[in-house]
């Protein structure tokens, strides 16, 4: 009995979805490949041809010299020191970088352009985000659930169903719009001006980041060559935190403004739920309302 529940759970619906899930994963391969590898090629290429133009105007160098330049250029890369300036770049772990470092750890964003190297600093890291992750999955759903239980007010604007139903869909659009401003349109606005990006490059990185990819080839406040405020990086921890708050409400609330825009047309149309609702007493049937935070 139990083998036969098992056969039918992974004809029914697991096999299917694992075989979905495959297939997605190789959709994403082919498409990645094709479009990076010739790419990658042509950097490649370009790069030893930068390496033997450099051996021939600097003839006292050889190949293995060189080699263990670009070795070393590599070792600091890993260890969070950029190339690029002199000694007096900003420190990787002043507060303000700790705290945005600190925030990729429990959000599990892990850019990658910077990391602990210390045995001391690699075991706090460790113990850090044992703590740290689930801490931060409660926080955000705790936050989630009381901007919901919030929006719930919308309910009481008024009594007729009617218009009821249109304020609350319109104060869900008011409110979905505004959050997307002030989270993945200002933002990328911000890093654009002060990285010197292009707003797709910026866009591209808020997405990155509050989907927790975390690439990190695009990371705020890396540059030598800028001058940045003390709390910048501080500051783009804090929008991390309020991004993925904002990810976590948005995701039930989508559905949900969906469903009362198809419910609206409905009542405009006279097929509202009240054509579905059991009658009362006098056998009339009665508009249903739904819960906002349902």
């Amino acid at each position: 009995m139990p083998r036969a529940g098992l056969r039918g759970c992974w004809g029914g619906r697991a096999l299917p979805l694992l075989l979905a899930y495959v297939c997605y994963l190789l959709l994403g391969a082919t498409v990645f490949q094709l479009l990076e590898r010739q790419a990658e090629a042509q950097s490649r290429y370009e790069f030893q041809f930068e390496k033997l133009r450099f051996l021939e105007n600097y003839t006292c160098l050889d190949q293995q010299a060189l080699e263990q330049f670009v070795q070393v250029i590599m070792e600091a890369w890993v260890k969070g020191v950029n190339p690029k300036g002199n000694s007096t770049n900003p420190s990787n772990w002043d507060f303000g970088s700790s705290f945005f470092f600190a925030g990729t750890v429990v959000t599990t964003i892990g850019y990658g352009n910077l990391a602990p190297s210390t045995e001391a600093g690699q075991v706090f890291c460790v113990f850090y985000a044992l703590v740290g992750i689930p801490l931060n999955v409660v926080f955000l759903n705790h936050l989630g659930t009381g901007l919901r239980a919030h929006l719930a007010t919308l309910e009481r604007w008024e009594d007729q169903p009617r218009r009821s139903q249109l304020l609350q869909v319109l104060g869900l659009a008011l409110f979905l719009v505004v959050g997307t401003l002030a989270i993945l349109i200002f933002p990328p606005l911000v890093f654009s001006h002060v990285e010197g990006w292009s707003f797709r490059e910026g866009f591209y990185f808020a997405f990155i980041t509050l989907s927790t990819i975390g690439f990190g080839d695009y990371v705020v406040g890396t540059d030598p060559s800028k001058h940045y405020i003390s709390v910048y990086r501080s500051l783009a921890a804090i929008w991390i935190l309020l991004g993925l708050a904002w990810l976590a409400l948005i995701l039930p609330l989508g559905p949900l403004l969906l469903h009362r825009c198809s419910q609206l047309w409905l009542l405009s149309r006279g097929l509202g739920p009240k054509d579905r609702a059991a009658p009362d007493l006098d056998g009339l049937p009665r508009p249903q309302k739904i819960p906002i935070s349902a």
